[in-house]
């Protein structure tokens, strides 16, 4: 129920009652975009949990990002979009919708590092 990076400009929690304001509490935290920056990392990823097919495609991102590690290729990271419809105040079925209404429109899906594919 309380603030975290992904919690959006004017959402509301229990730590922003009256929704985050990007004056006072900042702007939401886009993790995959500043270790994208870095030359450490060897795999970054932001993934949903909002539907069967998005959930599949975070399995396959668990699984590289730990066989990126395990093979000692370098640091991988997951990030994942995921509901709370209890402190959302919203039904389960209407907090998947807004995650792809309003979350990723912020939080867009994608990799943003896979060294294993670059050239």
């Amino acid at each position: 129920g309380q603030m975290a990076p992904t919690t959006l400009v004017g959402q509301k929690t229990y730590t922003t009652p009256e929704g985050r304001n990007q004056k006072t509490e900042g702007a939401p935290i886009k993790v995959c975009e500043l270790l994208a920056t870095l030359e450490g990392p060897s795999y970054i990823e932001r993934v949903a949990l909002n539907n069967p097919k998005n959930i599949l495609r975070a399995k396959k991102a668990v699984r590289k990002a730990f066989l990126t590690q395990i093979e000692d290729d370098g640091f991988a990271f997951i990030e994942m979009l995921s509901a709370c419809p209890t402190h959302w105040r919203m039904n389960p079925v209407e907090a998947a919708h807004w995650i792809d209404s309003d979350m990723v429109p912020v939080f867009p899906l994608g990799v943003f590092r896979d060294r294993k594919s670059e050239p």
